[in-house]
């Protein structure tokens, strides 16, 4: 870790998705010469521009950001990968003198770049396909209860259609004959890389619930469907990671018969709103975030962020 005094200065801005992050990013990077750096894990995926809700090209103009449309969307980009290019930004967009923002609502990725990651082995590629061929026939709920028997700190955390992280899980007791919430507790995530400011965007529940199903009405008004027809006549196959995020898989299964438009539309606002509450419920244990309402309390904030610049 970095001695305090040598720490550079991040203001962190969170909060669930369609709380106004971008919008305030981009004014207070205006106001305090700054650029922003994105921790959004879809942002990141050249061509996935409306279901991502990526800033326009017109506030891209006004204020850099980085990390955003850097791979192709059959690229599996990690939280590890995250934190290797956001920390080369941050250090490039320091050494110009302008301060930094991080913007997004992908709770691991910001973790990842303050705290650093689990120690944890790399995988196995033959290991992670037998679990895999075992969840298809066996289910996730099965799964869960053999990795409640070897792992059960790790298995309450995890609900069982996470397969993914029940499949990491039993993949390092596998090869290691630990669990991974031991490499978790050795890690201790005490320490911070960054000297930062955190700032969360809170939105009382029903007026978050409103914003999300107009924003998935204007992603379709502004050609949802013709992105994802695109990303798929170049290739990119519905399996992919990418295209099984929220707005990209329901269009996914709308254009191969499986649903109407509707359906889908409905399924995305759905699928939007119980992210949101699990954006919520990941940032609710961070102690350290400033909680505010914006737009009503940007004069405030930007008192805060003089006090932490001073």
């Amino acid at each position: 870790m970095v001695d305090g005094e040598d720490k550079i200065k991040l203001v962190i801005i969170v909060g669930p998705t369609a709380s106004g992050k971008t919008d305030l990013a981009v004014r207070l990077a205006e106001r305090f010469d700054g650029e922003i750096v994105n921790a959004d894990s879809m942002q990141v995926y050249r061509g996935m521009d409306i279901g991502t809700a990526k800033p326009s090209p017109q506030l891209r103009q006004r204020v850099p950001h980085h990390l955003v449309d850097i791979v192709t969307p059959d690229v599996n980009f990690s939280a590890a990968d995250f934190r290797r290019e956001a920390a080369a930004a941050i250090d490039d967009i320091h050494s110009r003198g302008k301060s930094v923002f991080v913007v997004g609502g992908t709770g691991l990725y910001i973790r990842a770049l303050l705290q650093g990651l689990v120690d944890s082995p790399s995988g196995d590629e033959s290991i992670r396909r037998e679990l895999v061929e075992l969840a298809q026939t066996v289910g996730n709920e099965e799964l869960l209860r053999r990795l409640a028997l070897v792992d059960p700190e790790t298995a309450e955390r995890l609900h069982p259609n996470d397969r993914l992280r029940i499949i990491r899980a039993l993949e390092v007791y596998r090869q290691t004959g630990r669990p991974i919430s031991t490499f978790r507790g050795e890690h201790g995530f005490a320490d911070t890389y960054y000297d930062c400011l955190k700032i969360g965007l809170r939105v009382e529940r029903q007026e978050l619930y409103r914003r999300v199903e107009s924003r998935v009405e204007v992603m379709i008004e502004q050609g949802l469907i013709a992105e994802v027809e695109g990303l798929l006549r170049a290739g990119y196959s519905p399996d992919l990671k990418s295209m099984r995020s929220i707005g990209y898989k329901e269009i996914c299964a709308y254009l191969a018969g499986e649903c109407t438009l509707d359906e889908a539309v409905q399924l995305i606002k759905r699928d939007t709103r119980h992210y949101a509450k699990r954006q919520m419920t990941w940032f609710n244990k961070d102690f350290e975030i400033n909680w505010v309402e914006y737009p009503e309390s940007f004069a405030t904030i930007c008192n805060h962020v003089i006090e932490f610049f001073a």
